[in-house]
């Protein structure tokens, strides 16, 4: 019975990992898309920008939120099969993803905002607001791989 946990184990270790690359490549993108979306708006493309709306929807719900659930139940089950709960690395990793998480839904807000035709950033500013995702990542990864606490 242990035996089959631990191969259950490791099955659910690799799907998490395959859905938080997909997460991940939809946290890059999305922001990307906005920024093109918001740069046909300033400059009255309106056809261009009904375009990345289509981008925008088939992108969330195809792959970005789809992705971010099962990220989540695979990660959750992880901790509980592998008996991470009393461990500080967890602990600070599951503050990261609440952050990215927390960005997955503004970027969503964000480019519904620009669908309504109404922006509220500057392209720059959706540009830095790109890194996010990027630093999250970066500190996720040293929290599982090098556990420091």
């Amino acid at each position: 019975m242990w035996e089959k946990m631990q191969v259950a184990y490791l099955w659910f270790k690799a799907a998490h990992l395959i859905f938080v690359i997909f997460w991940m490549a939809g946290l890059f993108m999305l922001p990307r898309y906005l920024v093109y979306h918001q740069e046909a708006l300033a400059a009255g493309r309106a056809d261009e920008a009904a375009e990345w709306v289509s981008r925008e929807t088939k992108l969330r719900h195809i792959i970005l939120t789809p992705a971010m659930v099962l990220v989540w139940l695979l990660g959750l089950l992880i901790a509980t099969l592998g008996q991470h709960w009393g461990e500080g690395w967890l602990h600070a990793k599951l503050v990261l993803v609440l952050v990215l998480s927390g960005y997955h839904g503004w970027a969503v807000g964000y480019a519904r905002k620009l669908a309504a035709g109404k922006p509220t950033l500057t392209g720059r500013r959706l540009r830095m607001i790109n890194e996010v995702p990027a630093i999250g990542l970066a500190l996720i990864v040293i929290l599982v791989i090098v556990r420091p606490f």
